[in-house]
């Protein structure tokens, strides 16, 4: 063989190996993997359907796009998820309403104390223009894209002590998410409102620097806060909801058609959860009754008397319009 063929040779195998090379490559930067963050357990409805929606997408792509999900605030807390949304460190959150309202302060409407008549009243927020406009209002402020609002349940009081009215909240050291709008509650009711993380309301129970905490019930079972409190009191002080933001720069950098699909999945996904979370809010008021704990069912109109005062007062984040919109839903 002449030196000129096997020289052709070469360069035809290096050519070639190049052009896999380069096709592997390609294929392995086609796949993006999304980071869905969140502060709930692994065990809770949210997580199993942010998973779904993940395994949905996968397939609807072909492949292109997989989306993993971070629960129990590993990849930080409510403040930091919300932060990394527009720094790209984190594609997707769920996150409370008093959260999103730092950027956008009316958007927080939706998860103040007695702010809704029922769950009917809430759906109908769910669904309404108003909703549609504080989302758009929340995109301006901050850059990044409400997707949906998922049910996460009627908030109630935890306590070591018995508590059927307002009066007996008086000096109660109680735990609240870090963001103002939760207080309200709490100091209508004359009770001491902590701000503190999440992933440390256990410890902060079990060693007493705080008597009581507020949570819906299906946290309440899977964080076990019940191990530490004995009375779990029906104040329903807020139909609270977590919203799905996609984060500004993931939303540009996805097509038309991918977006559209993730959205749509997202959109099933919390209709979905709603149900779940609905139908266990029912099954754990006996669970723990059962567990021998004292669920008590107090008379709310006393305490909502006390919180509708403050509806427009100097706390209130939101214009007197988009309230009274809310209330004529």
């Amino acid at each position: 063989m002449s030196s000129t063929s096997r020289l052709a040779r070469v360069f035809a195998g290096s050519a070639l190996a190049a052009v896999a090379a380069f096709t592997f490559a390609a294929s392995a930067s086609a796949q993006t993997e999304l980071k869905w963050a969140h502060v709930y357990e692994a065990s809770e409805p949210y997580h199993h359907w942010a998973q779904w929606v993940g395994e949905e997408f996968e397939k609807a792509t072909d492949g292109r796009y997989t989306i993993e999900v971070y629960p129990a605030s590993s990849l930080g807390k409510e403040t930091d998820i919300n932060e990394g949304l527009g720094l790209g460190t984190v594609d997707i959150i769920y996150t409370g309403q008093l959260f999103a309202g730092r950027a956008y302060p009316s958007v927080a409407i939706g998860g103040a104390p007695y702010m809704f008549r029922d769950f009917d009243h809430w759906e109908t927020f769910r669904n309404s223009d108003l909703f549609q406009e504080l989302s758009e209002g929340y995109y301006e402020a901050s850059g990044n894209h409400i997707v949906s609002l998922t049910y996460y349940g009627e908030r109630h009081v935890t306590s070591n002590k018995p508590i059927e009215k307002p009066e007996d909240m008086q000096g109660l050291k109680i735990r609240v998410p870090d963001a103002p709008l939760y207080m309200m509650f709490p100091k209508a009711a004359g009770a001491n409102p902590a701000p503190i993380a999440f992933s440390e309301v256990y410890l902060a129970l079990q060693q007493g620097v705080v008597d009581a905490q507020e949570n819906p019930l299906p946290a309440i079972d899977a964080k076990k806060f019940y191990e530490v409190q004995e009375y779990i009191v029906l104040t329903g002080h807020i139909t609270d909801a977590l919203l799905t933001i996609i984060g500004g720069p993931t939303w540009d950098s996805m097509d038309e058609a991918d977006r559209d699909i993730l959205v749509d999945l997202i959109e099933q996904a919390a209709e979905n959860c709603t149900q779940d979370i609905r139908e266990l809010e029912q099954e754990l008021v006996q669970s723990f009754r059962d567990m021998g704990k004292q669920v008590v069912e107090v008379d709310r109109t006393p305490f909502r008397e006390l919180v509708v005062e403050a509806h427009s007062g100097p706390d209130a984040t939101w214009d007197p319009e988009v309230y009274d919109r809310l209330q004529d839903l």
